[in-house]
Order: structure tokens, then sequence, then C-alpha cells
């Protein structure tokens, strides 16, 4: 079995930064890339930005200089720091993640429970 357990996000003033993290554990072997996803009410969801295990890094257009993903891969866990948050970053969150597990049965992805980050005055 394999967990993603998130923590962090909450309520913060436009403007404002919050931080999300996301480890992962269980019977874990390898883990290849890792992201963040975000699906706002009546929207689909979108990737927000990945890192591969070597630390190559992708985001969306739209955060582009304002959030930043890292990794800790001893740590099986990924982090996303958000910056100079705006209202339309408003969504529910989720982390992502690649993995092959102790049985050899092949890359599959795995998600986190999600968690509401909300920008808002």
């Amino acid at each position: 079995q394999v967990q993603l357990v998130q923590s962090g996000g909450g309520l913060v003033q436009p403007g404002g930064s919050l931080s999300l993290s996301c480890a992962a554990s269980g019977n874990i072997f390898k883990i290849y890339d890792m992201g963040w996803y975000r699906q706002a009410p009546g929207k689909q969801r979108e990737l927000v930005a990945s890192i591969s295990r070597g630390g190559t890094t992708n985001y969306a257009d739209s955060v582009k200089g304002r959030f930043t993903i890292s990794r800790d891969n001893a740590k099986n866990t990924t982090y996303l720091q958000m910056n100079s948050l705006k209202p339309e970053d408003t969504a529910v969150y989720y982390c992502n993640a690649r993995i092959i597990t102790t049985t050899f049965t092949g890359a599959l992805d795995y998600w986190g429970q999600g968690t509401q980050v909300t920008v808002s005055s």
C-alpha cells in the first residue's frame, strides 16, 4: 500500500503566501515524477507544477515566478511554496506521484487527499 498525505494550505489574503507538503509512504521502491494539480469549482483538474526525480521542474504559465516546487528524495516528500497568491489560485490542490512499489508491478500514479487553498480578502 502507498499513501500520499498532504499538509498545509488554508485561507490567505491576496498577495500572501502558503506552503503545501506531500509525503509518500508505504512499500515504495522508487518515486519518479512528483507534482501538484489543482481543481477549482466547475473546472477541470489542471497541472500546477511538476518535478522529476533529478530536480527538473515544470510550471503552468499562470504560476511561473510565483510558485516553487521542490522535493526531498530521502523523505519521499514534495513541497509547493506559493507566493503572491491571487484569488484565481483558489482551488483544491492535489499532489501526485508516479511510484514503483516493492512488488515491481509497474509504475502507477498515486494521489493525495486534496487540500483547500482559498485566496480572499
